[in-house]
């Protein structure tokens, strides 16, 4: 090649164009359609919900609950969440001047005992929404959706639970690894985009309040100054360590050393075991002391004051032969421990409630593992100590069989535990740490598709989806901060701008690119807090918009406040619905039912476990009664809570 006369030339393919926007009523129109012929098997649930964003804008399975037509041709995707609708709101001739009257029926029964039977199966399909029959406030969400779907937010009734609706929404489900691992605890695993946070082992101090729930006797060091720690008195038999103040456990900066995760307190932990003396009494028979490097500071037998009537051994690990020649007693143990324990130990185990109750010991530096590893389905419930070490150490202990436990062994484990969280952090271990944020997930796993158009539109490629979280108050404090954009507000009207401004952006581009992001995200609070299932007090409420709109209002004067914010909240969705560009799925949705009786009755059960688990406190000298009565009311109660609304469409 003659080198005067070659010139190299920049060969470039046309930039893609934006394919032609289908129209309406063409068979490429995207669409959420539902056969009428279709089978449920359950009620549709809030995750289900969800999903269908995963599932048209990342890497989320098919729904099987609703077709999904058309997936590529979706442009946009806008879901806003609406706590205080109701199924009940959109029944034909519904009167809202007496509609809280009636609230509490099904959970206690009318005013002539009779409680509302429970769903049936048909109750699990959409209802077709009418116009003519839906209340004047509300007709306008026949135009938008075709149908009122039924959502259940996840709970469990049986222990009286309510998940969040909120981190239920937002938080993905981590993608599904394929593994040859068959049956048995599946090893906890890092979520995707995982970094490790270390943290000082004084953050997972339990708090007096957990404390106090988890049936711990409260050291007088934890109460407030006052009356109440003044006239503190232990139970008979009960000793209390040595700390006459919480300042005193703390360690000067300029003794720890740099990086240390113990912050230079000292670190034990404690494992006891116990053989029945009485029905349903047991009495301690050893006890096991183990440091921060796992090195024994204390490993002793010990002889019940009672006779004892079952060893218990296929657990203690206790044999009659074992306690015969040991003389040492429980208060013998007691006065070890008073000299081991100061103000700077931290006290570390599984359950230790159960074990301080045994050495009926009292000490204010708690760090608990059932507590700091909270069950998959919430409080009360507690994951076994063998379980976590499954999870998350891939170690079995408690294999002894006959042999029962080794103490020791619990005790190592439990260390082991509180290190590796530590090491990773406060989500770690939590089920926030088992899932993706939702907008973190669409940032990550967003798919692009030829019908869109654009540089990345080679059909199925991963380039990420943009997001806007728009909410009351500051949202990057919460799940809202994985959004790329966070939009704080302090009335409804807020949200509703907002949210037509993420789908339009900024006509300069100065914050939101032209043309908005990709999904959008808001919550409406006003109804919420005119039917008390908010607190009006939070410092993000603006009052005086929720009186100024509610003055304003100019529906009829005869109109009651319920009505009045159902008409403002129908013309905000309204106006949102009508700014979305063509292929955009449009869903609002409750998040849960009725939380309220819910709240109460659970307020009633903390405050009687409270007072039942103190020492000393008889159950007739109870503040409140807690019976099966109050125990069946409360399951439905939460039934009634998990019963939210949705509603899906395509603009």
């Amino acid at each position: 090649m003659d080198n005067n006369q070659a010139e190299w030339q920049t060969v470039s393919h046309a930039r893609k164009k934006a394919k032609k926007m289908p129209r309406p009523g063409k068979g490429n129109y995207p669409a959420l359609s539902f056969s009428s012929g279709a089978r449920l098997q359950s009620m549709l649930n809030l995750n289900g919900l969800r999903d269908v964003i995963t599932y048209i804008f990342a890497d989320g399975a098919a729904p099987s609950w609703i077709n999904v037509m058309h997936r590529p041709q979706f442009r946009k995707i806008v879901a806003i969440m609406v706590p205080g609708l109701e199924e009940a709101l959109f029944k034909e001739g519904v009167d809202y001047a007496a509609f809280n009257e009636l609230r509490d029926a099904y959970v206690d029964g009318d005013e002539d005992g009779n409680i509302f039977a429970a769903k049936s199966p048909d109750d699990y399909y959409p209802r077709k929404l009418d116009k003519d029959a839906l209340p004047e406030p509300l007709k306008p969400f026949a135009d938008m959706f075709p149908h009122l779907w039924p959502v259940k937010t996840p709970g469990d009734e049986k222990h009286g639970k309510l998940n969040s609706p909120l981190a239920t929404f937002l938080t993905a489900p981590p993608p599904k690894e394929k593994t040859s691992q068959k049956g048995g605890v599946k090893p906890a695993r890092e979520p995707q985009g995982w970094k490790n946070e270390r943290t000082r082992i004084t953050e997972f101090l339990a708090s007096a309040e957990e404390l106090t729930e988890n049936g711990y006797l409260i050291h007088p060091a934890l109460l407030p100054e006052g009356q109440r720690r003044d006239d503190f008195v232990a139970p008979d038999g009960w000793v209390i360590t040595r700390v006459d103040k919480l300042e005193d456990g703390n360690v000067p900066e300029a003794e720890i050393e740099q990086g240390s995760i113990t912050a230079g307190r000292e670190v034990l932990a404690l494992d006891c075991e116990m053989c029945m003396t009485g029905e349903s009494e047991f009495s301690l028979t050893r006890i096991s002391l183990v440091d921060w490097d796992g090195n024994v500071v204390l490993d002793e037998l010990v002889k019940p004051d009672k006779p004892i009537i079952d060893y218990v051994t296929r657990f203690s690990g206790i044999t009659e032969e074992m306690l015969a020649p040991v003389t040492t007693t429980l208060r013998d143990i007691q006065k070890k421990l008073l000299d081991i324990l100061h103000p700077r130990t931290i006290l570390v185990g599984h359950s230790l409630e159960s074990d301080t109750k045994a050495i009926q010991l009292a000490h204010p530096f708690i760090v608990d593992t059932s507590i700091i590893y909270p069950h998959p389905r919430g409080a009360p419930l507690k994951s076994s100590l063998k379980w976590l070490a499954q999870k998350y150490l891939s170690r079995e202990i408690q294999k002894g069989g006959a042999l029962g436990h080794n103490s020791i062994e619990d005790a190592k484990t439990c260390l082991d535990l509180v290190k590796q969280k530590c090491e990773k952090g406060k989500l770690w271990g939590a089920s926030d740490s088992q899932g993706e944020n939702l907008f973190r997930r669409l940032a990550r796993a967003g798919t692009a598709y030829k019908a869109q158009g654009g540089d990345a539109a080679l059909g199925g490629v991963e380039v990420g989806k943009t997001s806007a979280a728009v909410d009351w108050g500051d949202p990057s404090k919460g799940l809202g901060a994985g959004a790329t954009h966070q939009l704080g507000c302090r009335s409804d009207e807020d949200v509703t701008s907002n949210v037509i401004r993420a789908v339009l952006g900024d006509e300069d581009g100065s914050v939101i690119k032209a043309g908005g992001v990709d999904f959008v995200w808001g919550r409406m609070r006003e109804l919420e807090a005119i039917q008390g299932w908010w607190n009006k007090n939070m410092p993000d409420m603006d009052l005086d918009a929720l009186e100024d709109a509610d003055s304003a209002d100019s529906s009829s004067s005869s109109s009651s406040p319920l009505e009045k914010a159902l008409a403002r909240l129908t013309e905000r969705l309204v106006r949102i619905h009508a700014a979305l560009p063509p292929c955009t799925a449009f869903i609002v949705y409750s998040g849960s039912g009725d939380p309220r009786r819910m709240a109460q009755l659970q307020q009633v059960h903390a405050q009687w476990r409270r007072e039942y688990n103190t020492p000393g406190k008889k159950w007739d000298e109870l503040s409140v009664k807690w019976t099966d009565v109050e125990e069946q009311a409360l399951k439905r109660a939460v039934q009634k809570a998990r019963a939210g609304v949705g509603f899906l469409g395509v603009k």
